[in-house]
């Protein structure tokens, strides 16, 4: 659980006041507009993910899918450095979860070799 606060601790000190309006928009969808202005610093949102279940120690998805889609790698690498050195999650592992945050692609999840190929595919521009 440290390294999980110290993860949320690591983000939150490189979430200025712009960018924290930045992921709140990217939020919209889940947050409502009340609720989201209440929401005055990334300590706060972070809170309000986890009170929603849309953020836990062993459940990162829906924050790495808000700083990919908010052009944030900075933010993503973090929690991809947490989810593999902390959660011990693998390669394999990582391209499943990665998939299943697309709608479309969840018809892949669980045919590894499929899963291989795209990634392969994607890596040398196929």
């Amino acid at each position: 659980m440290a390294e999980y606060s110290s993860l949320l601790s690591d983000l939150s000190e490189n979430i200025t006041n712009e960018d924290l309006e930045q992921l709140k928009s990217a939020c919209k969808e889940d947050i409502p507009e009340d609720q989201s202005n209440n929401i005055t610093s990334s300590k706060e949102w972070f809170s309000y993910l986890e009170k929603n279940d849309k953020l836990a120690q062993d459940n990162l998805s829906y924050i790495e899918h808000i700083f990919e889609i908010s052009r944030r790698p900075d933010l993503l690498t973090r929690v991809i450095e947490y989810r593999t050195t902390v959660l011990k999650i693998s390669e394999d592992d990582e391209i499943d979860t990665k998939l299943t945050r697309i709608p479309s692609a969840k018809k892949y999840k669980g045919n590894t070799h499929t899963v291989n190929s795209v990634s392969r595919a994607c890596r040398l521009g196929i």
